[in-house]
């Protein structure tokens, strides 16, 4: 007896079942990294978690530490290349500039230090390396070179700052780190359009630094230290005397919700 021939159009090899089973390893693929990366320790939730601490204005991450800890440095070596800018600065849009970072980071300096104080948060008293090296060519630098380097220098540190102060707004859970968030960006962002102001930034050499230094991942290693029972001295920074607060309208204190009943 002959054998029969197969029966076209049936089985897992016909047109429909080729179809289903390309659908199932599609679920499959979709799956399998949701479940995984739910299950696995060390995501930047589980992170998170790790790092928050509690306080009596709300929970305090990681990176709400982060933050607080920037505006400081930030002042620390932004307002001596303001004061730069207002000697050695060639036109007016340059020195008025500087005018805006020595009062602007003297008004957020005052802000991180009271904030700092009440969550017991010990800030620093000197910039990074790379701040330091910042203002060492700031120093070196004369004439229309200083106006460019003074210009370019701190729109980009203000441009990778700013994402920072939006990440922090948008996700704290800590009452008084988001008032500090909303004066940080009312500052920055005014720093931002004085240094665009004065003609010198490069915005395609601007956009490539940008790109290659992108901010890092909420999730850092090791973690930033928490609240302690006495954060130390922490020197106040302060415009010279030669600077004037008249024409520069500073960003209000920010008035934040009282503290909880709970810690």
């Amino acid at each position: 007896m002959r054998p029969r021939p197969p029966i076209r159009g049936r089985g897992i090899f016909s047109g429909t079942g080729l179809i289903v089973v390309g659908l199932a390893a599609t679920l499959v693929a979709l799956v399998f990294p949701v479940w995984s990366y739910e299950d696995r320790s060390g995501t930047g939730v589980d992170v998170l978690n790790a790092e928050t601490v509690a306080t009596q204005y709300g929970p305090l991450s990681g990176l709400d530490r982060d933050f607080v800890t920037k505006v400081r440095l930030a002042g620390l070596w932004e307002l001596p290349a303001g004061r730069q800018a207002q000697a050695k600065g060639t036109t007016e849009a340059v020195r008025t500039a500087g005018r805006h970072l020595v009062e602007g980071h003297a008004f957020l300096d005052e802000r991180v230090r009271t904030v700092a104080a009440q969550l017991g948060l010990a800030l620093p008293n000197e910039p990074t390396g790379q701040q330091q090296d910042w203002l060492k060519r700031l120093d070196a630098a004369q004439g229309e070179d200083f106006d460019r380097e003074f210009a370019n220098i701190l729109r980009l540190a203000h441009g990778r700052v700013f994402s920072v102060v939006a990440q922090v707004r948008a996700g704290t859970q800590n009452a008084l780190v988001r008032d500090l968030a909303d004066d940080a960006n009312t500052t920055v962002l005014d720093h931002i359009k004085v240094l665009e102001a004065t003609g010198r930034v490069d915005f395609a050499r601007l956009a490539r630094d940008l790109a290659a230094g992108s901010t890092p991942p909420v999730t850092r290693s090791p973690a930033p230290p928490g609240p302690v029972a006495d954060p130390g001295t922490v020197v106040p920074l302060a415009p010279s005397s030669a600077s004037s607060a008249s024409g520069y309208p500073l960003p209000p204190a920010a008035t934040g919700p009282p503290p909880s009943d709970g810690s």
